[in-house]
């Protein structure tokens, strides 16, 4: 007996059963233990595996939502874009890459500023977007970064970054280096003003950001099991010559060490920062 399974259509093959919908791309997800969640369920537990509570790598605009409340917020310096300042070329000329980042991201650079209330508490909240040339700190985000804390200090604002990066672009040479000292004189300058800077650090914060801002906060947040470092393990462990401990540069890992105060899941995340703020931030 013959069975129909397969038509020949055009130039491709597709089964008898044309009426048969594919599935969505992106309507589920596998979290690298293997446990796969309906995309829709995933939102509603803020990007967390309610499965063994993978921590989904996420971007501005979904922090926003989970920050703000009704995810209601104005974004600050959104004309603010990166520029080829060097005509720099590697295997790709720097202003092509980023016109292609630019489009598919629909970004204009790896960090946005947003104002809002968080628990009804106002505050400005910077966020970067790993997705933009892996959340890379170039002059933008050292100027974005500026502006931002400006803004805190005239208003009398806590501040907070939400730090997931690669660490310092390479395409803008000693400009991004430079933004290490930039920021830091602002977040001073915020300090000295008496208002609060926090620090939540996902996975993953490497390079220049952990060897300074993301390491210099008042308080220090992590997401569970984040990778937070300078150099990668295997460089650290080429160098040194010795194997790593278990669960080396994990945020667990860190806070033992002292480098980090809480670690928070992103389920949690909204009620810490407005306790957190509500007990610590001067009030105007």
């Amino acid at each position: 007996m013959a069975f129909d399974w397969f038509k020949r259509k055009a130039k491709n093959i597709t089964t008898s059963t044309d009426e048969k919908k594919d599935v969505p791309k992106g309507l589920w997800h596998q979290t690298p233990s293997g446990k796969v969640v309906e995309h829709d369920e995933l939102k509603r537990n803020n990007y967390v595996s309610p499965e063994d509570g993978f921590h989904v790598r996420i971007g501005s605009a979904e922090f926003f939502d989970i920050l703000f409340d009704g995810g209601k917020f104005t974004e600050l310096d959104a004309h603010v874009e990166s520029i080829d300042i060097l005509n720099f070329k590697d295997t790709k000329a720097y202003k092509d890459r980023l016109k292609e980042v630019k489009a598919k991201t629909k970004l204009t650079d790896s960090i946005r500023n947003a104002v809002g209330t968080v628990k009804g508490t106002e505050m400005v909240v910077s966020c970067m977007d790993f997705a933009f040339i892996g959340g890379s700190l170039g002059s933008v985000m050292g100027e974005k970064i500026r502006r931002a804390v400006d803004y805190c200090i005239k208003h009398k604002l806590p501040y907070m970054i939400i730090c997931q990066s690669g660490g310092a672009r390479m395409q803008e040479a000693t400009y991004s280096l430079m933004q290490l000292a930039k920021v830091q004189a602002k977040l001073a300058q915020l300090s000295e003003a008496g208002l609060l800077y926090i620090a939540y650090l996902c996975d993953p914060t490497f390079g220049g950001i952990t060897a300074s801002f993301a390491m210099t906060a008042d308080i220090i947040m992590a997401e569970p099991k984040a990778l937070i470092g300078f150099a990668g393990p295997r460089v650290i462990r080429e160098t040194i010559g010795r194997d790593l401990p278990e669960g080396f540069q994990t945020s667990e890992f860190l806070q033992e060490k002292g480098f980090v105060d809480f670690i928070v899941k992103r389920t949690e995340i909204q009620d810490v920062v407005a306790k957190t703020v509500n007990l610590l931030a001067v009030k105007a």
